[in-house]
């Protein structure tokens, strides 16, 4: 597995993680958003533009979620 296989797996599991976990907290809609931002990195970075669009997308309205999201 190369470099950037594991640059991808670990922003995909990232994601996974912190969308599991967004109700225990607004910190985690942040680091989700964060995490899709990587997952789009990886996107671009290996040539899957589409990918790396979708997930920036995504990373924005996380983003947008967790501002608009009263803290606790």
């Amino acid at each position: 597995m190369d470099a950037l296989t594991l640059f991808g797996l670990f922003a995909v599991t990232g994601m996974v993680v912190c969308y599991a976990l967004e109700s225990r907290g607004r910190a985690f809609t942040l680091a989700f958003a964060g995490f899709c931002l990587l997952g789009s990195a990886y996107g671009f970075l290996q040539g899957a533009w589409p990918f790396g669009l979708v997930e920036l997308v995504w990373s924005a309205i996380a983003a947008w979620r967790w501002w608009n999201t009263s803290p606790a």
